[in-house]
């Protein structure tokens, strides 16, 4: 961790507002719920079941065929969030919650949702392309359709694991056990999963590499996840028009509600110091820095802000 994660790490109560975490995962239970919910009608009606899957489900899935998907682009979003099977549902929520749990205290509440749709295009992209590449899958490509959170939970476990390797877990477990094992038992048993889908394969890995690069540049200072949450700031103060903007909203502190210099420092805040805590978050892991080192962080991060 570097200090621009830092500077954007934010705890986030579970019941506090705009939670991404929570909200991610009541879209995905939710929207499980609400399938079921039509596909139990179609069971107890006279309706057929065989036309569930194309006259409900392919309507939020994502079809192979790119002359399909030109006809329903949406489903690049909504597969991302549906399932059919109710297990393959909970444990990609769990690995959601572990992950996203720790990726969204590491660093702050505005990086998941951007990295699991990301992930989750990401493996879009690479299911369709592969269907296509693949010679035993082109006959395939009509009858085909990308669903499921695996890819965009396989691209927010990366990230966090990327941030932060010897994250411990388990604490009471002989000093906890390091965030890369957990990582990797989830990739094996997610790889596992799949069964003889090659193009499957390829959407995970897709999503496990875009979690990657997602902080790799964001450490470098460029920061992927700024033009989607500019773009849902923008849908929220399309609902909320009085809402004031981020920027009205910093003006305010600092300049009517504060009444200080938004140029004050604080001298001995060192980079000296600075560099040794960083390289001490990069060996140990942000969780064992002494309360006095995480208030260094912060003041370092607040002046960097100002």
């Amino acid at each position: 961790m570097n200090l621009p994660e830092e500077k954007s790490r934010k705890r986030m109560l579970l019941g506090a507002d705009g939670n991404a975490l929570v909200n991610l995962v009541v879209v995905i239970a939710v929207a499980f719920v609400l399938l079921k919910f039509i596909y139990i009608i179609y069971l107890l009606s006279d309706l057929n079941m065989a036309a569930y899957d194309p006259n409900v489900f392919n309507w939020f899935a994502m079809p192979a065929s790119i002359e399909k998907l030109l006809s329903r682009p949406w489903t690049v979003v909504t597969s991302l969030f549906i399932h059919k099977d109710v297990m393959a549902m909970v444990a990609n929520l769990l690995w959601l919650w572990l992950f996203g749990y720790i990726l969204q205290d590491l660093t702050g509440n505005r990086k998941l949702v951007p990295v699991f749709l990301y992930g989750g295009i990401a493996g879009a992209i690479a299911f369709t392309g592969f269907s296509y590449l693949l010679p035993r899958l082109q006959p395939l490509v009509d009858s085909s359709w990308y669903y499921g959170s695996n890819a965009g939970v396989m691209a927010v476990a990366v990230a966090t694991t990327t941030v932060a390797p010897d994250y411990r877990l388990f604490p009471m477990i002989n000093g906890g056990i390091p965030l890369w094992i957990i990582s990797a038992i989830f990739v094996v048993v997610d790889f596992a999963g799949i069964g003889t889908a090659p193009a499957l394969y390829m959407a995970h890995l897709a999503g496990g590499v875009l979690g990657f690069v997602f902080i790799y540049q964001m450490r470098r200072g460029r920061d992927w996840s700024v033009p989607l949450n500019s773009f849902f700031d923008w849908l929220m103060n399309l609902a909320n028009p009085n809402k004031p903007s981020p920027q009205k909203q910093r003006d305010a502190f600092f300049y009517k509600v504060s009444g200080r210099s938004p140029y004050k420092k604080f001298p001995h805040v060192t980079q000296q110091r600075i560099d040794q805590i960083l390289d001490k978050i990069n060996s140990e892991g942000y969780h064992l820095l002494t309360d006095e080192e995480k208030e260094i962080l912060r003041r370092a991060a607040n002046e960097d802000d100002l």
